[in-house]
């Protein structure tokens, strides 16, 4: 990673190196709200606690059901620019993106042909807030009970200055992540035997 865990000390070894937000990824995220440095000394208080954060000035978030969400990293990863930090929250996964995305992807999903194909998206921007994962991955599984374990980053921000895709860049991945859901439902259609599903996403790869 880029920068240096908020919290320095050995990370679990059930916790993955991106599930921590660095010193300067913190400072990225406090830096949308009104007053940055009391958004991180309550988030030194409460490391573990989730946040709300407003959308359109330093970032947009573009919210997707998990699957669909997966297949879109799929395709930045693998074949485009990489992404920005990703967040699992209750079920959908928050892409950030740059400012002015959430105005712009839903008047070009419009004009795509696959636009119609890419399921159940939600995207904050101006005016909008979303609820963010704590800074500092808790330990535990899910026999544990905790609702926190809900909310987990998959790409936690780790620098001052993160590279965010914009609405173009965000199309592309909705395009290609709909194309591949279309053809893996025809393979499972053909193929009904077969493992449905059995590529693992490798979240370590940074861009």
């Amino acid at each position: 990673m880029s920068g240096t865990r908020l919290y320095p000390g050995p990370a679990p070894a059930d916790t993955p190196d991106s599930s921590d937000v660095t010193t300067e990824g913190a400072a990225w995220l406090a830096s949308a709200e009104t007053y940055p440095r009391s958004a991180l000394a309550h988030w030194r208080s409460r490391p573990t606690a989730p946040a709300v954060l407003p959308c359109g000035s330093v970032f947009d978030v573009v919210s997707v059901p998990a699957v669909f969400g997966r297949r879109m990293l799929d395709r930045l990863w693998d074949e485009g620019p990489g992404s920005g930090p990703v967040a699992a929250h209750r079920g959908r996964m928050l892409l950030f993106a740059a400012p002015g995305t959430a105005h712009r992807l839903p008047s070009l999903l419009e004009w795509e042909e696959w636009g119609s194909a890419v399921p159940g998206i939600l995207c904050h921007g101006t005016g909008d807030a979303v609820t963010v994962p704590p800074i500092t991955a808790e330990t535990g599984g899910p026999a544990t009970g905790n609702p926190h374990l809900d909310s987990r980053w998959l790409v936690a921000p780790d620098a001052r200055h993160p590279w965010l895709p914009g609405p173009e860049v965000m199309l592309w991945a909705c395009v290609r992540a709909a194309r591949a859901a279309a053809g893996s439902a025809v393979r499972i259609s053909i193929f009904p035997g077969g493992d449905q599903d059995a590529k693992v996403y490798d979240v370590s790869r940074r861009r």
